[in-house]
């Protein structure tokens, strides 16, 4: 193992059981041979560390022992696996969460998202980052230039949400693209959309704070869905990008689907949801899911670093590693809150 000099010991915010976090010390791993260890620098706080946080499970996923949540996530490179030929010690990395096997029918095709052996940062019963250090594999280490914070690195966990959503839906320059829900990733995916030359980027939304958000990131429209049905209020869409998970928004927006219009599934609902299927049928829509993203990083890396999306400007909150609980908590006290950020070691906030 090649390192600098690093502790021994270290602490951790762990979900003990529903809203129940403690920080707890514990041994600084060691990479194995094809891991780094990373010093952890940021982590943003994803909706789903929340659900786990208020409800102790998500679908399947269930919090059985004690798990340390946290999978947005940025740092320095601290030690390397004695394999590690293609990475430095002391270089800053954005973390992309996720290790897979590698030799499965989906890794081999490129959809390393869908291994079966696929394992999450904070996904049960693996542990994520709100952590001093984790490791991970070299290549889930993706180096990022000085120019972008912490933070910005960060975030390119839900930045590369939004460009595999992007890319399912094949956005074209001229495309008409309506986002449905104005939280971080459908902000991000409004960015995206622009940036891969959209004509027109519409954000619909209930609440107007963040629609007001989106309206300063560049949205072309914003539609408060709860003032009618979207169709009465913006022209038919060739692209449709759902973000929110919400049963009402998920059908609403069929009804502005022009014929063969792309629709991708971003936002996680309710595990069974009536869909209109004569109007899938006759319109010959073209509807799909997105599950986390595969080679996105570098690309999400790319559009942070040249100013083309704006990342720092979505955190709104700044909190240590003993207020983890607070931070979990953030967008239920604060109806403004976006992307609440957690500073696990020596970083001022």
């Amino acid at each position: 193992m090649t390192t600098n000099s690093t502790p021994s010991d270290q602490t951790r915010a762990v979900l003990l059981k529903e809203r129940e976090v403690e920080v707890r010390p514990a041994a600084v791993p060691r990479p194995g041979p094809h891991q780094v260890l990373v010093e952890v620098a940021a982590v943003g706080i994803c909706g789903s560390d929340v659900h786990y946080f208020e409800h102790g499970r998500i679908a399947d996923f269930v919090v059985r022992e004690p798990l340390v949540l946290g999978h947005e996530a940025s740092g320095t490179i601290r030690a390397l696996g004695e394999a590690v030929t293609d990475r430095t010690v002391g270089q800053r990395v954005a973390m992309e969460p996720q290790e897979t096997c590698g030799r499965c029918q989906q890794c081999l095709a490129g959809r390393y998202n869908l291994c079966p052996e696929v394992v999450f940062f904070a996904t049960p019963p693996v542990d994520g980052a709100f952590a001093h250090y984790v490791v991970l594999d070299s290549v889930r280490a993706h180096p990022v230039p000085d120019s972008m914070s912490d933070e910005a690195a960060a975030l390119i966990e839900p930045l590369s949400v939004a460009v595999w959503a992007a890319h399912k839906a094949a956005i074209e320059p001229g495309d008409r693209v309506l986002v449905t829900g104005a939280g971080p990733v459908g902000l991000l995916c409004a960015d995206v959309a622009r940036a891969r030359g959209a004509a027109w980027v519409g954000v619909s939304d209930t609440n107007d704070h963040r629609l007001e958000v989106a309206r300063q990131r560049g949205a072309t429209q914003t539609v408060n869905a709860a003032a009618g049905p979207l169709v009465e209020q913006i022209d038919p869409v060739n692209v449709i990008l759902e973000c929110s998970g919400a049963t009402p928004a998920v059908q609403g927006a069929f009804a502005v689907a022009a014929p063969a219009a792309r629709i991708v599934m971003v936002g996680l609902g309710a595990p069974d949801m009536m869909l209109p299927v004569a109007t899938i049928q006759i319109r010959e829509l073209v509807v799909t899911g997105v599950f986390r993203y595969a080679n996105c990083y570098p690309g999400a890396i790319a559009l942070a670093a040249s100013g083309s999306v704006d990342l720092d400007s979505l955190v709104t909150g700044r909190f240590g590693l003993e207020q983890v609980t607070e931070a979990l908590s953030a967008s239920r006290t604060d109806p403004h809150s976006l992307k609440p950020m957690v500073y696990p070691g020596t970083k001022r906030i």
